[in-house]
């Protein structure tokens, strides 16, 4: 088994989860977002972010506007949305038993009775 593979598999799954977080306080642009997730070690690249953040402004998640920028054309300010907020709690919440799973299966001793 590739384990590259597997490790960018659950990249994947998270990037939307990531992306709210990131947006969570205030607004951003891409490229924000891009170093954000960099610094973060989630390596994603424009191609992969701009049809998510798409795909969630469609969804009713994300809205946008244009800001003007001192280095360059406006930029496109993705925000959440009422919806966005309550929808990042639920997947906060499942993230949360996510943890809570696998941090019991890691606590199981090879010795013990399942």
């Amino acid at each position: 088994m590739n384990i590259d593979n597997l490790k960018s598999q659950m990249r994947k799954g998270m990037l939307e989860f990531c992306v709210l977080l990131i947006l969570k306080h205030k607004a951003a642009y891409a490229s924000e977002m891009i170093a954000a997730l960099k610094e973060a070690q989630l390596i994603v690249v424009e191609g992969t972010l701009y049809p998510l953040l798409t795909r969630l402004k469609n969804d009713g998640l994300l809205a946008y506007n244009w800001q003007e920028s001192t280095s360059g054309p406006p930029r496109k300010y993705y925000s959440l949305t009422p919806l966005g907020h309550e929808f990042l709690g639920q997947l906060q919440s499942s993230w949360e038993e996510i943890l809570t799973s696998v941090s019991h299966l890691q606590s199981i001793n090879p010795n013990e009775n399942l």
